[in-house]
Order: structure tokens, then C-alpha cells, then sequence
């Protein structure tokens, strides 16, 4: 079974732009956002580069939950991703930092201004330093949850 181990938190400032090595446009739409798991499809483009995504992802214990995540033709994900109704987009920069991989999502459209930082740890017992950008801890926040901010128009 698959697993996604992630820390979520709010960023305090733009600093993490001049570090991230990667830059990608996301636009992720939902087929299911159900209490006990969400399905969703990813349109992820990096340049010239495209690419789709269909992930089912489980509820959350904590920092913990059942993710599996398959990547399909692009051309595919595009004709899901028209079906769905529950949508946002966003552009991820990719920050590595003291060993860990952040991704620090700027959310677009009816979000713009909300950027959250994401960390995905190899297990539970992992230590995280914090990047300067950190703000405020939101993992366990169900309102910055990718799948209620496509539900709701505001996550305050």
C-alpha cells in the first residue's frame, strides 16, 4: 500500500522563489471528495513538458494516509479533468532543503494569495528543519486540504 507521510504549513514570504530548482503549473480537478477519500486528476505542465495524474488518496490520520498515484497520458487527464467540477490551480516551486524536498504551492484564481508549503517525509519519525519561509503548521487543518479548498471559496 502506498503512503504519504507530509507536513503542511502556511508561508510567511516569498523567499522560497529564489531557491527552488523547479517550477510547475498544476490544475487538479475532483471526482470524489469524500470524507473516507478523494480521486482527483492532475494536469501538471513544466515547460514544454505535460503530464497527467490520477491519484486516490485515503483519509487522514494525522500526517499519515493512503495515497496511490498513477500517471496516465496527458490527453486523458485533460478529457477527466473537463468532467470534473471541483477544480484549483495552482504553481508549485520545488525548494530542496537540509536533505527534504518542499513543495510550495502560490494557489491561483479564486485562492490567489494563499501559498502553502508541503514536506514529504520517508517515515513518522523523520526530523524536519524548517526553510525561513515557514509559517504557521497546518497539517492538521482539514480547511487547507487541497480537495475542501476545490469545495470551498475561501479557506478562512
Amino acid at each position: 500500500m502506498g503512503l504519504e507521510i507530509e507536513r503542511k504549513f502556511l508561508v510567511r514570504d516569498d523567499s522560497y522563489a529564489r531557491l527552488a530548482t523547479r517550477i510547475i503549473e498544476i490544475r487538479q480537478g475532483y471526482l470524489s471528495v469524500e470524507p473516507r477519500h478523494t480521486v482527483r486528476v492532475r494536469l501538471w505542465q513544466c515547460g514544454d513538458d505535460h503530464r497527467g495524474y490520477l491519484t486516490v488518496k485515503g483519509m487522514n490520520n494525522g500526517e499519515i494516509r493512503a495515497e496511490f498515484e498513477y500517471e496516465i497520458p496527458y490527453d486523458d487527464a485533460v478529457l477527466i479533468y473537463d468532467m470534473c467540477s471541483l477544480v484549483i490551480h495552482k504553481v508549485r516551486h520545488v525548494v530542496p532543503w537540509e536533505g527534504l524536498t518542499w513543495e510550495v504551492d502560490r494557489f491561483l484564481d479564486r485562492h490567489e494569495g494563499l501559498t502553502v508549503a508541503e514536506v514529504e517525509l520517508p517515515d513518522e519519525d523523520t526530523e524536519v528543519v524548517l526553510p525561513p519561509f515557514i509559517g504557521q503548521e497546518v497539517t492538521d487543518d482539514s480547511r487547507y486540504y487541497n480537495s475542501n479548498m476545490a469545495i470551498n471559496c475561501s479557506t478562512g
